[in-house]
């Protein structure tokens, strides 16, 4: 079983807390699933969740997708070196004003990493970070505490430093995004002149994307098999007529042509993980 949460929040400690506090009561409520996915509100899926559910199907439980490297680039001057007095005083005009304190030299007992804040964990890394039986978790999370935009570097920086855990990350958020080259602070928007290189992408995800915009209902009917003011994604489940106003067989998967394409992508993410690609540097 995969879960996935939603959330909009600052993009600062109170996302990581959010983050595992959701964790946290997916563990208290039930241990029958294998991954979490945290989603935003400017994400949308391009596959089904059949898709979703039969492609990882075959893949190795103890996997985490995170987008990550050690290469902090402009990260480091402008978000890994300021010290963060108060993330809780901003205000937001075309940026965000931090109340900032002295600069800090980058930490000697662990290496920084940075990457994407979407990411699909395992239950394993879940827990270690949850329950946090090490030190490590805990420690990171007082460092990023301070830290501008840490939901884009904390798990990162955790999983990459653990030797054991580092050996489960594959180096990919699974989603599609459009970024200068170099990348600023944030991706472009998408829009339907998008369409074939999301496709071409084979990822699972896209982002991001203004409210009711016309691709959408482009993802809807190409990928998705989702007619117009339709509720849910059309699945194995579905029964009844019409179609899908009824839950049927649960277990039942019915996966489509977007299983292929995310087969594809997860094959190779997960060969060039298990020989060190990419992994960890």
């Amino acid at each position: 079983m995969i879960q996935k949460a939603n959330m909009v929040t600052y993009r600062g400690p109170t996302m990581i807390s959010h983050t595992l506090h959701a964790c946290a009561i997916l563990l208290k409520r039930t241990m029958d699933w294998d991954w979490f996915i945290n989603l935003s509100a400017s994400d949308y899926p391009l596959v089904t969740q059949d898709d979703l559910l039969y492609t990882f199907s075959d893949v190795d439980r103890s996997l985490n997708f995170i987008e990550h490297t050690s290469h902090l680039g402009w990260k480091q001057e402008k978000r890994t070196m300021p010290l963060i007095i108060d993330p809780g005083l901003y205000r937001t005009n075309k940026s965000d004003v931090f109340w900032v304190g002295p600069k800090r030299t980058l930490p000697t007992a662990f290496k920084l990493f940075t990457g994407s804040a979407w990411m699909v964990l395992s239950r394993s890394f879940v827990e270690y970070v949850v329950w946090g039986w090490d030190n490590l978790p805990r420690t990171l999370l007082m460092y990023y505490t301070n830290f501008i935009s840490s939901p884009e570097g904390y798990f990162q920086t955790v999983i990459c430093n653990e030797p054991e855990l580092a050996k489960t990350v594959v180096n990919s958020d699974l989603h599609y995004i459009s970024w200068d080259n170099p990348p600023k602070q944030h991706p472009h928007v998408l829009t339907i002149n998008d369409t074939n290189k999301m496709i071409a992408s084979k990822a699972a995800f896209a982002r991001k994307f203004k409210h009711n915009d016309p691709v959408l209902d482009e993802i809807d009917k190409q990928l998705l098999n989702r007619e117009k003011e339709q509720l849910f994604t059309p699945g194995g489940w579905c029964s009844g007529n019409p179609t899908c106003s009824k839950v049927g067989n649960i277990y039942k998967i019915t996966p489509g042509p977007g299983s292929r394409r995310l087969r594809f992508l997860v094959t190779r993410l997960t060969w060039m993980a298990k020989f060190g690609q990419k992994q960890c540097k």
